[in-house]
């Protein structure tokens, strides 16, 4: 494969760099023949999936996407042929936490457009928060695709004044390791006062930039906090309704158990919201979240009252409530989206594979007994 092919994937996120990324993407679009079909596909990875009654594509990656197509018709201005400018999002349709989750629908991307070569900005982090470049430049590289990283100039690391956003992600982890530490430590003397601010400095200093990602506000933060103290006691009550459940199986004699297994394409994205739902259907007795896995919840059921409460989507609009807000609420049922499968686990097949992928036998209600 020719390095210099014309036929260009360039995954786009919000970077000090980018500007510099795609002048160099349009100079190497142009370094092919102009007889040559030359054309830079610049891609966002978008880490949600859209569902009816919401944004197909969040306002930040829309902003930016048009930012770059005239980043890259400036850079083409009065040049000597022509080269096709694409702006495009991918991974809607699944989870993407791990560099292997961008590198598959990035990989398909370029299959399905012809693409055979990937300029990378060095600072690009599609996560918004922990560098994974160099495994996300892994797992792309192979027989088909060249992977390069753009040889642009990176800023100095450290600037006299932190930015605001930088002191917002180090006030956030701060303010959530000392509350923390006080809360395990059980009381207020002066000795634990001064020892958590000491070990939360250092979490904050260490961890501040990756454990938060994407840009904060204090005003989202303390809107969550106080929707999540209404959603704790929610949670709770729910918990106490299935331990009776779960008791009275244990105590039937005839011990009514039906197992089953189900996938779950919950309307909720990023890693806090659907971690919060993934634990919260595990807490809850009588359901198990399995795994997380392309685009959906893999869910482990006791009996046909467990499917029923994770088939009315009550717990997943608490969910969406406390991280959207009232707005979040106003969403069908799984069942009435058609986002709840019962799934047969083939645990022959490999794990990485998708459940529509030979993965598993989806049954319908009458298949199933």
């Amino acid at each position: 494969m020719a390095e210099s092919s014309a036929r260009i994937l360039v995954p786009v996120g919000d970077s000090s760099t980018l500007r510099n990324t795609v002048a160099h993407a349009v100079r190497e679009g142009l370094e092919g023949e102009p007889s040559q079909a030359r054309a830079i596909h610049f891609v966002y990875p978008i880490r949600w999936r859209p569902v009816e009654g919401t944004q197909a594509v969040p306002e930040d990656a829309q902003e930016l996407l048009e930012r770059v197509a005239v980043w890259a018709r400036e850079d083409l201005e009065d040049v000597d042929g022509t080269v096709e400018v694409v702006t495009d999002t991918v991974g809607a349709d699944r989870y993407l936490f791990s560099p292997d989750d961008y590198a598959t629908v990035l990989q398909h991307y370029a299959a399905e457009n012809d693409l055979d070569r990937v300029i990378l900005d060095p600072e690009y982090v599609p996560t918004g928060g922990a560098p994974m470049l160099a495994p996300l430049k892994t797992a792309l590289s192979g027989d088909v695709l060249t992977v390069e990283e753009a040889p642009v100039t990176r800023p100095a690391q450290r600037t006299p004044l932190p930015s605001r956003a930088t002191l917002s992600k180090t006030g956030i982890v701060f303010g959530s390791a000392y509350g923390f530490y006080l809360l395990i430590a059980g009381s207020l003397s002066q000795f634990n006062l001064l020892t958590g601010a000491l070990a939360a400095g250092l979490v904050a200093a260490i961890f501040g930039s990756i454990a938060v990602t994407g840009r904060q506000s204090i005003t989202t933060l303390f809107a969550r906090l106080g929707r999540m103290a209404t959603y704790v006691p929610y949670l709770l009550w729910e918990i106490a309704k299935a331990n009776l459940t779960v008791a009275y199986i244990i105590l039937h004699p005839r011990l009514p158990i039906d197992p089953g297994m189900q996938r779950f394409e919950a309307a909720v994205w990023g890693d806090m919201s659907v971690t919060t739902l993934a634990n919260s259907i595990t807490l809850t007795p009588g359901t198990l979240t399995v795994d997380v896995r392309h685009d959906s919840l893999f869910v482990h059921s006791l009996n046909q009252s467990a499917r029923d409460g994770l088939a009315s989507g009550d717990l997943e609009r608490a969910v969406r409530y406390v991280f959207w807000g009232p707005s979040g609420r106003e969403l069908k049922s799984p069942v009435s989206r058609g986002a709840i499968e019962t799934f047969t686990p083939n645990f022959e097949e490999e794990p990485d594979q998708s459940p529509r992928a030979d993965g598993g036998k989806l049954l319908t209600a009458g298949e199933r007994k």
